[in-house]
């Protein structure tokens, strides 16, 4: 299991901190390190407080519970599954270090929310149908999928050189329109109109996308051909601010 060190002695290395709290089905905490390991980085857990983020070079947050709907003002919708305000807390905390710091910042599923929310933005508490989320009634979980819209000149639709792509989709709760944080820009669609990927304007590379490139899904080929570049990417920005002395 990764573990945090001491700045000092890991000057070296491209620490992204990879957030976890809870084990989810179908969603190892294993497949996050090897995907910041396969781009060149070192996968450091960050598995509750304590958590020391001048010790990293980019954070990562990861899937999981839903947030709690207090969190953006709301009581909760019927189908709010298990929501735990002291993960919400830790998170939020370490996001608006990471902010303050400018580390890059890749957020998945729960990420993405959760980076939404502490920037002043609600959700959308629940889905109807199953379009959007993971299949729990068949063995191993498998994802649903569904094509994406990417925005013309976004840092997303560079990186993934598509307008259109097709990602996997394993959520019932969801950024709109409506409840979109400021200084977050949508960067990718859903035909359904489900906000799956944003952009921060205010820092060089925040990205928060609603899907799980984390997952290898080796029967859907092409997928891995957009997931990989998101890592390669958070890890060259780490790269590009170790380098700058920041």
């Amino acid at each position: 299991m990764p573990e945090a060190r001491p700045r000092s002695q890991t000057a070296a290395r491209l620490c992204i901190g990879v957030t976890r709290w809870e084990d989810v089905p179908g969603e190892p905490i294993e497949q996050y390190w090897d995907r910041v390991r396969e781009a060149g980085g070192e996968p450091i857990d960050l598995a509750g407080p304590p958590a020391d983020v001048g010790a990293l070079d980019g954070l990562m947050l990861t899937g999981g519970l839903d947030v709690a709907p207090a969190r953006y003002g709301e009581a909760p919708h019927p189908k709010v599954k298990r929501a735990d305000a002291a993960r919400d807390d830790f998170e939020v905390a370490l996001l608006n270090d990471a902010l303050a710091r400018d580390l890059p910042v890749l957020a998945i599923c729960r990420g993405h929310q959760v980076l939404n929310v502490a920037l002043g933005g609600g959700l959308r508490q629940h889905i109807d149908g199953d379009g959007h989320r993971a299949d729990y009634r068949t063995e191993g979980y498998p994802s649903r999928w569904h094509t994406v819209r990417l925005t013309p000149e976004s840092r997303l639709r560079a990186l993934l050189d598509a307008d259109e792509i097709e990602v996997n989709s394993r959520h019932h709760q969801a950024v709109l329109a409506s409840t979109l944080a400021p200084g977050l820009s949508p960067v990718a669609v859903s035909p359904d109109g489900v906000i799956e990927a944003v952009e921060s304007r205010a820092h060089r590379w925040v990205v928060g996308v609603q899907w799980h490139p984390e997952r290898l899904e080796a029967e859907h080929a092409g997928f891995a051909g957009h997931a990989h570049p998101l890592f390669a990417a958070l890890v060259r920005r780490a790269r590009d601010r170790l380098k700058q002395g920041r």
